[in-house]
């Protein structure tokens, strides 16, 4: 494993992070901004979008750990893409689910799909860069 391999995936995870806790803030800091995209109003919809909000900061923990260190924390890398694809599987379930009739609503899934689609990638790039690959056999 090379230095610059190993902060590749490190600045690779990390723009995930950023990316990810930036909308977590987001959401808390001016939940009104957001409520017309998820059809919500009022202080119940305030109240869901820093709800969101709070979820984000929270499943962002095992990034953190595999920010700072991909090969020690390797189980948090993991569970990071696990996490990432879940995320990508579920919103575009959620997308072709049912018909919204809104399409602010639409946007705002699809722009979660492209969010998190383009997260996995970097993820998945950050975890082949940290793996260990055998020596191949020389005849």
């Amino acid at each position: 494993m090379t230095t610059q391999r190993l902060w590749l995936s490190r600045l690779l995870i990390g723009a995930v992070l950023f990316f990810n806790l930036q909308c977590a803030l987001a959401f808390l800091a001016d939940p009104a901004a957001y409520m017309a995209g998820f059809g919500l109003s009022g202080a119940a919809g305030a109240g869901m979008i820093r709800g969101m909000g709070l979820l984000f900061v929270m499943w962002n923990v095992p990034y953190i750990f595999a920010c700072l260190n991909p090969l020690k924390h390797r189980t948090s890398l993991i569970e990071a893409n696990i996490m990432q694809a879940i995320g990508l599987i579920g919103e575009t379930w959620i997308l072709f689910s049912s018909d919204y009739q809104n399409p602010l609503i639409t946007v705002s899934v699809m722009r979660f799909i492209v969010f998190d689609g383009g997260g996995l990638v970097l993820l998945l790039i950050a975890y082949f860069l940290t793996t260990k690959r055998g020596k191949k056999n020389r005849a």
